[in-house]
């Protein structure tokens, strides 16, 4: 049987014509396999026609691919950075953020209380407490203020939200090519958050939490409300915070009325205010407002010919403190304010008793006497106090400069009155039965060891005790204070209103016990207002900026501690010392009373006086003790003196002194012996040596009715008639 012969199978081939060899018949060629992309190993496959057609048709890439890479590379880790970096900065803000209070209990502090303190005529004498100043409105102070300060230190500020990004920007791109911190940028919202909250520590914290009370400022207030708080604080050199502080302080004059060349100094200050300072340094200030200015013009505020105009303006010049003697009015008041309305909480306004022109008046003449004759006589301090028949005190002067010297040599330096003393005691003298024509004999006397004598040895026998007073004898003097006690002259020293200790023993008589000029120049007000002495005060009233009182001084209890008789007498006895004795370059056509006093080596010198008006009180010296060249109580105290009443009289109506006209009708059977006088055993100069009388006397004019002099009318306790026939 023949075998059937079988035909060979054909796969089928989808690439080319299937070869038709025995030995590869079924084998499975390369192109046949799956290659497997992530397998190293193993042959490659050899490409195909297709795969190099594909290859190709794609386009090959320029050499500039790389740099493609590296900007989608940046862009990518920017965007990753981006999101970390504020994911953290978040984080941050949290975690400072609950370190702070809650928002809710969040409220701006009040400012610290302002003191107002105004004259009898409304005028300003100061301020006092921490601003220095009183809060001025935005609307109310001069519109350059707020103009420069957004120029210079805030250009953006009614556009921004708190926070000025691009300000930050700028400030960072600076300070990192200037190579340190050169620039800020905080808003002048973040300023006062940190003015108002926060510690001036330069940390992270601070910052965030600057930002955070910033934005929660900017929602609670309106840009006119925050730029008006920080204006009303913000610290502008020499102890002034707030812009009417520094307006007063460096300009003498109001906010409100500040000229565009002051507001630019004012603003300009704000970079370094104690550096920049014109009480410091007026070029570099002058030099930092006109930066102000051209910012000012850069940003439309002001024209061309306006910022020439301000810039020509000379350069501001400062007094390195406050200036002006009603300073000393008003550091003495704010002593005195916590006992008449307890703490300060609130903005208060106190009317004080003091006549500003008074005051410039009487610090007018105490410094032209010592510019005149200062170094002639080496002396270079002096104080005058001026009372009026009340006990307000209508001025008051410390010492030569305030701006050089706070000291208060009126109220707080006591000092020897020497013969400005011995009114009180002939007052004891007289209380206790002897009359102005009481006679004793001046001449040497001895008591113990002591040997009071005149001035240059020169004694006068027999007198009366009112030429005794009038030529400041201090024989006779010593003899009445041993017939009288010194206990006695020291009661008479404290009932008529000195206050200091005083020293019970024979040389009271010549006033060595020390009293400041404030209280001696308070005891002689009873002679001026027949008997009564009266409380002395500065404050008249204390009001809120309301006006709601909170304090008024009342003239109730006024206790008479003279009889009508005896001030007649004191006044008859010490009008004659200016008429005629030690003080008669005091007199200036009024009826006036009064006496000198010089102390051991003329180191104090004194002139203590008074009108039916005013009581004024005169002293001169050194401040550490040192000798005098020949200043006694009858040369420059009653120089001063008569400067100052003249012009504090002047347009008043004459008033004659309480008691005018006494004369003495019955001899006095109570009138005392005087001691014999007995040859010296001492030394000469042991004594306090009575002043060289003055060559001005003092015209009597017919009595009138009182005026007040310096402020509003006084009511006195009685009339003429009443005081002499004792009905009050």
């Amino acid at each position: 049987m023949a075998r059937r012969k079988t035909s060979a199978r054909i796969e089928p081939s989808f690439d080319e014509p299937a070869r038709r060899s025995k030995a590869s018949d079924l084998a499975v060629s390369d192109d046949d396999r799956v290659v497997q992309p992530s397998r190293k190993s193993g042959p490659k496959r050899k490409k195909s026609s297709s795969d190099r057609r594909k290859k190709a048709a794609k386009p090959r890439r320029k050499g500039g691919g790389w740099m493609l890479s590296l900007v989608r590379g940046l862009a990518y880790w920017s965007l990753v950075l981006g999101i970390w970096g504020g994911i953290a900065a978040t984080a941050l803000v949290a975690y400072y953020g609950a370190r702070m209070p809650s928002a809710t209990t969040w409220a701006v502090p009040d400012r610290p209380p302002n003191v107002k303190l105004v004259s009898v005529d409304g005028k300003l004498l100061a301020n006092r407490g921490m601003t220095g100043g009183e809060a001025v409105g935005l609307h109310e102070m001069s519109p350059y203020i707020p103009q420069a300060l957004i120029a210079i230190e805030d250009r953006r500020f009614y556009s921004h939200f708190g926070v000025d990004p691009l300000g930050l920007a700028r400030a960072m791109v600076t300070n990192v090519l200037e190579g340190g911190f050169v620039q800020g940028g905080s808003t002048l919202t973040q300023q006062l958050a940190k003015n108002l909250f926060l510690e001036p520590d330069r940390t992270i914290e601070r910052k965030v939490q600057e930002v955070l009370l910033a934005l929660w400022l900017e929602h609670r207030h309106s840009k006119d409300q925050i730029l008006e708080m920080y204006l009303n604080r913000v610290y502008f050199g020499s102890g002034a915070y707030g812009v009417e502080a520094a307006a007063r302080r460096y300009f003498d004059k109001s906010a409100r009325d500040v000229s565009l060349s002051e507001a630019a100094l004012l603003a300009g200050l704000l970079k370094a205010p104690s550096r920049l300072s014109p009480a410091r340094d007026p070029k570099a200030a002058e030099a930092r407002s006109q930066i102000v200015l051209s910012a000012m013009a850069e940003q439309g505020m002001i024209g061309d010919r306006e910022m020439t105009a301000a810039m020509s303006a000379p350069a501001t010049r400062a007094a390195a403190y406050w200036t002006g003697s009603e300073h000393y009015v008003a550091d003495r008041v704010m002593e005195e304010l916590p006992e008449l309305i307890g703490d300060v909480r609130a903005d208060v306004i106190v009317d004080t008793t003091v006549d500003l022109t008074l005051q410039k008046q009487a610090e007018k003449t105490m410094r032209r006497l010592i510019d005149e004759q200062g170094d002639k006589r080496s002396v270079s301090q002096g104080a005058l106090v001026a009372i009026d028949n009340t006990g307000a005190v209508r001025a008051m002067v410390g010492g030569y400069d305030y701006a050089n010297s706070q000291f208060d040599r009126a109220s707080e330096a006591r000092r020897q009155p020497g013969s400005a003393f011995k009114p009180f005691v002939y007052l004891a003298a007289l209380e206790q039965g002897r009359t102005p024509e009481s006679v004793r004999n001046d001449a040497p006397i001895r008591i113990g060891k002591w040997t009071p004598e005149n001035y240059n040895g020169k004694y006068y026998g027999e007198v009366t005790l009112t030429t005794a007073l009038s030529k400041s004898l201090n024989s006779v003097a010593a003899q009445l204070a041993m017939e009288v006690g010194p206990k006695a002259v020291v009661e008479a020293a404290h009932r008529m209103g000195v206050k200091s200790k005083l020293d019970a023993n024979t040389s009271i008589a010549l006033g060595t016990s020390e009293v400041t000029p404030l209280e001696l120049t308070a005891a002689y007000v009873p002679f001026a207002n027949g008997g009564y002495r009266p409380d002395v005060h500065f404050v008249r009233r204390v009001t809120t900026t309301s006006g709601k009182v909170l304090y008024e001084h009342g003239n109730d209890g006024v206790e008479r501690v003279l009889k009508p008789e005896i001030v007649a007498m004191m006044n008859a006895m010490m009008a004659e010392t200016v008429r005629a004795g030690t003080g008669r370059k005091a007199g200036f056509g009024w009826p006036a009373a009064g006496k000198t006093g010089t102390s051991q080596n003329s180191r104090d010198a004194w002139f203590v006086g008074y009108t039916a008006n005013l009581t004024a009180g005169v002293w001169f010296g050194n401040d550490d003790g040192s000798a005098t060249k020949g200043v006694t109580g009858g040369n420059l105290p009653a120089q001063a003196w008569h400067d100052f009443m003249a012009a504090a009289h002047e347009g008043v109506p004459v008033a004659a002194l309480p008691g005018a006209g006494w004369r003495r009708r019955l001899p006095d059977a109570q009138d005392a012996p005087a001691i014999r006088p007995q040859r010296p055993v001492a030394e000469a100069g042991n004594a306090r040596p009575p002043e060289a009388a003055g060559d001005r006397t003092a015209s009597v004019s017919h009595p009138v009715p009182a005026a007040e002099v310096g402020g509003p009318s006084v009511r006195r306790p009685g009339s003429i008639l009443d005081i002499i026939l004792g009905r009050n």
